[in-house]
């Protein structure tokens, strides 16, 4: 094909040497030379070409009007100067003012439009029949991959268009994402402290257990399973790491250092105080000793080689070997006497004392390794708070007998109201509690109330633990003076190894 769209150079003969499949496609004209780069040949040829064209317009007279005719006939010999006029027309456009070079150098337009048949054969091939989506176990098997975000754009748009199609593919799909969300690394793996009694608040809601833990157990199953928790997670080197235990001896706070061993071993050994009073097996042996600080003492001395972890399974199988039978004993059991060597408390006090030691241990414990540990929930927090404040007047009689307390000043019968101490514990184990001062069988009232001591309920329980001291306790205080130092330092003096 000759005209503009091979900008006249094969002169509409075509090459030999041009392979067929390109045969009558319009090509795109090429950046054109300007005359002075041409080789001596060529330029021969334009030169007749342009003294053609002069004597061609001489011909023509005055018509300035030239008809190009639509299918130019193919020129049998290009050398020819006629014929060199003809390509000169279509190639390199007419000369005028004797200034060939000029337009020579510029580029034209083509002489007239493309013909759409031309145009048909440049357009690219329509592309073929779109392929068939892959199979329903193709696709099922590639969610696990969709999930991770691990498929290909196409594999995608397949498994997405697949999903809005077919129900059960959707609901896997929507099991596997939230699988892959307990994947992510920056996600805290730790179970919420409360998600235990959720759990079981919601079981027992669907169906009631047929024997229920006592509610005045319940403190110490809930403390015994979080220091559980806590210890499934240690290796070797946290058994063994040192820690101190705080108490409050008379007038002094009182140190001793141990390891995370040995105070899960402290905690067995006082348990077995309630072991016994139930009927079980003392860790310790029958002839163990009933003092809590002695029964450790001993244990201590005993052990070897000193505790390491094997102490964690031992502890935990008698705390449930307890819950389990006070949940079988029934009503009964709450008021069976557990002797403490100087003092005893009832059964259902003694499970309250064990929780309350238990989550100070575990505490400290925490620390020791750095790991949070939030205190107990409200209610259980107000029940050790609760027993704590109704020993607080024996402990400021035996204080008072040993001489470390102010004498009483107004002694009544047992059982009237008498001089108060006004304990205000806030937080969410908070509560009002009176404190008798001058007897522990009279009876704390609002309405002989001479001092009033306000504290937070989680300080006031360190302070019972003996882990602050009295002075540093109290964050509000109002009235009698040696009223509100009395109750302070009896409080402290709660706390024991």
């Amino acid at each position: 094909m000759t005209g503009p769209f091979d900008g006249g150079r094969n002169g509409g003969r075509r090459d030999p040497d041009e392979p067929d499949g390109v045969r009558g496609v319009p090509r795109i004209p090429g950046q054109r030379a300007a005359p002075d780069d041409l080789e001596p040949p060529a330029a021969d040829v334009l030169r007749r070409a342009l003294e053609g064209a002069a004597r061609a317009a001489q011909a023509a007279g005055e018509s300035r009007e030239r008809k190009v005719p639509d299918e130019p006939e193919e020129p049998e010999d290009a050398d020819g100067p006629e014929e060199a006029a003809e390509e000169a027309g279509r190639g390199a456009g007419a000369v005028t003012d004797g200034a060939p070079d000029a337009d020579l150098a510029a580029p034209r337009e083509p002489a007239h439009p493309p013909d759409p048949g031309e145009e048909r054969h440049m357009t690219p091939p329509a592309p073929g029949p779109a392929e068939p989506p892959p199979s329903h176990s193709v696709l099922k098997s590639l969610l696990g991959a969709w999930a991770l975000a691990a498929c290909s754009p196409e594999e995608t748009t397949h498994v997405e268009n697949h999903l809005t199609e077919c129900a059960p593919c959707a609901d896997e799909a929507l099991k596997l994402r939230d699988a892959v969300g307990l994947l992510q690394a920056d996600r805290n793996l730790d179970l919420p402290p409360l998600l235990r009694s959720r759990v079981l608040e919601n079981c027992l809601d669907r169906r009631a257990a047929r024997i229920p833990v006592p509610a005045w157990a319940t403190p110490y199953d809930a403390e015994t399973a979080r220091l559980d928790a806590l210890l499934r997670d240690f290796g070797d080197a946290e058994w063994h790491a040192p820690l101190q235990l705080k108490w409050f001896e008379k007038e002094e706070p009182t140190a001793r250092r141990a390891t995370v061993a040995a105070v899960i071993g402290h905690l067995m050994t006082v348990d077995g105080l309630v072991a016994s009073a139930l009927g079980l097996d003392d860790p310790l042996g029958t002839s163990a000793p009933q003092s809590p600080t002695d029964r450790t003492e001993a244990f201590w001395r005993t052990a070897q080689p000193p505790p390491t972890r094997t102490i964690h399974e031992p502890w935990r199988d008698q705390s449930h070997t307890l819950i389990r039978t006070v949940s079988f004993a029934g009503r009964g059991a709450a008021e069976l006497s557990v002797s403490y060597g100087e003092f005893a408390l009832p059964l259902r006090d003694a499970l309250i004392d064990r929780a309350f030691e238990c989550w100070i241990h575990g505490w400290d414990i925490a620390e020791a390794v750095d790991y949070p540990y939030p205190p107990p929930s409200g209610p259980h927090l107000r029940v050790m708070i609760d027993l704590a404040a109704q020993l607080i007047p024996s402990a400021l009689a035996a204080r008072r007998r040993a001489g470390l307390a102010s004498p009483a000043r107004h002694l009544v019968v047992p059982g009237s109201p008498g001089r108060s101490l006004h304990l205000e514990v806030e937080g969410a184990g908070g509560g009002d509690w009176y404190i008798a001062l001058d007897s522990p069988a009279a009876v704390g009232t609002a309405e002989r109330a001479v001092a009033q001591v306000a504290l937070d309920d989680v300080e006031f329980c360190q302070l019972v633990a003996g882990h602050i001291s009295p002075e540093e306790a109290a964050a509000g205080q109002d009235g009698d003076r040696d009223a509100i130092r009395d109750v302070l330092f009896a409080a402290a003096s709660l706390s024991r190894l």
